[in-house]
C-alpha cells in the first residue's frame, strides 16, 4: 500500500497546456475517482502518475519518494486499461501471469499468485480458456488479476468499465469496489461517468479543461458544489440553472422570486436540482410541462419557465401528469438553492 501525492502538476503538449496545477494528496488505501467529460485531461492525468506520460513540472511522490523520473516499473503501480489489453493467443493463466514470467519469478511461485487471484475473481475454471472464449465481465476480471497478481502498492483504472452493458457495469463497479477494500491497496480510478464517481469513490476530482474544479466526498461534491461546472456535472439530472438578480425580497428569476437565503445582491446564477424541487399549489416556480417520463421510483419532468428558460422536474413516486403542455407549480426549500457568481461562476455562500 502507498500514499500517492500529486504538487502543482503540469503537463504541456508543445505550446497546448493540457493539465494546469493539479494538487492531491492520496491516502494510503484511499479510493479516489478522477471524473470529467472527454478531454478534460483525466486520462493524461492517471498516465503520468503510472509513468506513461512525462510531467511538465511538479513533482509526483508515492510513498514519500520522487517518481517523476522512474520507469513505470520501478513505481510500484499496476494499470487496468479499458480495452483489457489482453494477449489472444495466451490462456487466462498465462495472461495474469504474463508479468511475473518476465520478472523472472520461478514457475511454482507464479501458479500460486494465479491461483490466488482466479479464486478471489471467480476464474478458477476458466485458467485454461484464451480471451476469444471469455465475456466482456470474464476479460475485465482477467485484467484486474494480471494486476492483482504483482501485489502493486497502487492500482490505476483507466475506464475500465466503458466497454460493458449496463447492467454488468453495476455489477463490475460493486465488484472492484470491494475487491480493492478487501485489498486495501491505494486505488485511483478514470471515468467519465458521474455515477460510477458518486458510488465508488472515497473523494473524487471533478476535472475541466485540465484543472480540478473540485476535490471531495462525493456528497461533499453533491450538496456543495465549488462551481457551476462541478455543479452541472454532477447529479443526474443535471442541476437547473438559471440567472438571477438577488436583492432585499428574494432572488428575482425571470417571472419568479425565490428565497435569498445567502442575502447576496446582484446578479447571481441560481442552481436548482430537480430531485429537490416538489409539488405546491401555491408554488413560485411554474413549469409547464412538455414531456413525462415515468421512471417507477421517479418520474422526471421536462418543460419550459414562463421565460422560456428549459427546466426539469424530478418527483418521487409515479405521476399521472399529463404531457403537451400541462401547467404544474413548483416550490423548493431554501437550504437546496445554491448560488454561483455569474461571472467567474464561484459558489456564494
Amino acid at each position: 500500500m502507498a500514499t500517492v501525492e500529486l504538487d502543482d502538476i503540469h503537463k504541456r503538449f508543445g505550446a497546448e497546456e493540457v493539465i494546469k496545477g493539479v494538487s492531491l494528496t492520496v491516502a494510503d488505501g484511499e479510493f479516489i475517482v478522477i471524473v470529467g467529460p472527454s478531454g478534460c485531461g483525466k486520462s493524461t492525468l492517471l498516465r503520468m502518475v503510472a509513468g506513461l506520460e512525462t510531467i511538465t513540472s511538479g513533482e509526483l511522490r508515492i510513498n514519500g519518494l520522487r517518481a517523476n523520473e522512474k520507469e513505470p516499473m520501478d513505481r510500484d503501480i499496476a494499470m487496468v486499461f479499458q480495452n483489457y489489453a489482453l494477449y489472444p493467443h495466451m490462456s487466462v493463466a498465462q495472461n495474469m501471469g504474463y508479468g511475473l514470467k518476465i520478472a523472472g519469478l520461478p514457475r511454482d511461485a507464479i501458479a500460486a499468485k494465479v491461483a490466488e487471484a482466479a479464486k478471489l475473481l471467480q476464474l478458477k475454471d476458466l485458467l485454461d480458456r484464451k480471451p476469444r472464449q471469455l465475456s466482456g465481465g470474464q476479460r475485465q476480471r482477467v485484467a484486474m488479476g494480471r494486476a492483482i497478481v504483482r501485489d502493486p502498492a497502487v492500482f490505476l483504472f483507466d475506464e475500465p468499465l466503458s466497454n460493458l452493458d449496463a447492467k454488468l457495469r453495476v455489477q463490475m463497479r460493486l465488484e472492484i469496489r470491494q475487491l480493492q477494500a478487501d485489498l486495501g491497496t491505494t486505488a485511483l480510478y478514470v471515468t467519465h461517468d458521474q455515477v460510477e464517481a458518486m458510488t465508488m469513490a472515497d473523494r473524487m476530482i471533478v476535472m475541466n479543461a485540465g484543472r480540478a474544479e473540485q476535490i471531495g466526498t462525493p456528497l461533499d461534491v453533491y450538496e456543495r458544489p465549488s462551481t457551476l461546472f462541478a455543479a452541472q456535472f454532477i447529479g443526474s439530472p443535471a442541476m437547473n440553472v438559471l440567472p438571477a438578480e438577488g436583492g432585499a425580497d428574494g432572488l428575482r428569476v425571470a417571472e419568479m422570486v425565490l428565497p435569498n437565503p445567502a442575502a447576496i445582491t446582484g446578479p447571481v446564477m441560481v442552481g436548482l436540482r430537480p430531485e429537490h424541487l416538489y409539488p405546491d399549489p401555491e408554488g413560485p416556480i411554474g413549469l409547464r410541462v412538455r414531456l413525462a417520463e415515468p421512471l417507477g421510483a421517479n418520474t422526471l419532468l421536462h418543460g419550459t419557465l414562463a421565460s422560456g428558460e428549459a427546466f426539469t422536474a424530478s418527483l418521487a413516486g409515479v405521476h399521472g401528469i399529463g404531457q403537451g403542455g400541462t401547467m404544474l407549480r413548483l416550490s423548493v426549500a431554501p437550504e437546496n438553492i445554491h448560488l454561483f457568481d455569474a461571472a467567474s461562476g464561484r459558489r456564494l455562500g
